[in-house]
This record gives structure tokens, sequence and C-alpha cells, in this order.
């Protein structure tokens, strides 16, 4: 299997889903931005990007598309970066709201203040090759994780980096720092799955 082979949605609604794009063909695999429930057919995982939770609920709400993306990642990769990790988890706080509900943590969101508390920071993490650059941008916060779900980096206590089987979600923006190991990751994870 060649990597071009192996297809990648970015969900195109809104975020930094063309830095998304930009990574994962920086690591020589195809990229296919998504913007309405047909465009899930025949990808091997997706990313759901930052932007505003609300929002992508507005947008997802519209032809099935909720729907169709709940089925979808129930069984195919999925990477939720920011508002994308409030999307997949099971119980979102700071208000409640909808969620996909296939991720077993609980989310705060706005947790680390407005805009201007946004911070870059440089932490040890589980992935090998030293500290890892996290850009936070209105960050929500993970204050619960399942038995299942595993912690590959934290901020203050709090897990920022988790993997469920072939989901994975960050609180922070991997897509705007040039350490692609995230990224990877989850390719791996997409290789992981199909091999199956």
């Amino acid at each position: 299997m060649t990597e071009t082979s192996i297809a990648i949605g970015v969900l195109a609604l809104q975020g930094a889903f063309e830095a998304h794009a930009q990574a994962l063909e920086s690591l020589g695999v195809t990229a296919r931005l998504v913007r309405t429930p047909a465009e899930l057919k025949g990808l091997d995982g997706l990313i759901i990007p930052g932007g505003e939770s609300t929002t992508f609920l507005k947008f997802l709400e519209r032809d099935g598309f909720l729907g169709a993306l709940e089925s979808f990642v129930k069984d195919t990769p999925a990477f939720g970066t920011c508002a994308g990790a409030i999307l997949l988890a099971k119980e979102v706080h700071n208000p409640p709201q909808t969620s996909l509900g296939v991720l077993d943590i609980a989310v705060e969101r706005n947790a680390y203040g407005r805009q201007i508390d946004s911070a870059i920071l440089n932490e040890q993490t589980k992935l090998p090759g030293g500290p890892l650059e996290m850009v936070f941008i209105r960050a929500p916060r993970i204050t619960r994780t399942g038995s299942e779900v595993e912690t590959l980096a934290s901020r203050d206590g709090f897990p920022v980096l988790v993997r469920q089987g072939h989901l994975l979600a960050a609180t922070f923006h991997p897509e705007l720092s040039r350490d692609t190991r995230v990224h990877r990751l989850f390719l791996d994870l997409v290789r992981e799955k199909r091999r199956g």
C-alpha cells in the first residue's frame, strides 16, 4: 500500500482546515476537503479541525450531515483538534451541547479563557522525539477520561492529547506547528485500522 493510496478527509466547514491538508500533503498523503456528507465516501480517516463548535453544529445539522458523521467516526479513524475534540467527546460542559459522543472524555469549552489567553508551549509527551510544540487558542479542557482512553500529553495536569482505539483528539492545534508528529500518529492509526 503506497502512502498516496491513503485518503484522509479534512472537514472544511470552518477553522484551519487548509493547514491540516498541507500537513497531510507534506507527509505524502492525499488530503480531501469534506463539505458534504457524500464526500465522506471512500475516506480512510477524517480530521475535524478547530473553529467554533456551535458554528460547526449549525452546519452539520443540515442535510443529515451530523448523522452521517456520527456513523462514519464510529468505525473510521477520526482526529479532532480543539473544537473537533469537543465534537468527538461524550460529554460537553460550559455550556453543554450536542456532540458525536464517540470518545469517552468530558470536555469543558473555553476553559483557558479568551483569545488573549492563548499560548504556545513546548511539553513532553509520550511521542518519541522530545518536547512537542503545542499551540493553544481558546482551548477546551479535558476534565475526565474513560478507562479505554490513553493520555499522550498533558498541560497543568489535564490531558491535551488523547487516544481511544481509532480516535485521536488534541485540545491544541498541531496544524499550526511545523512538527508533524501528531499527524504522523494519526496516520499510524489509519494504517493500523486498514490492516485490521
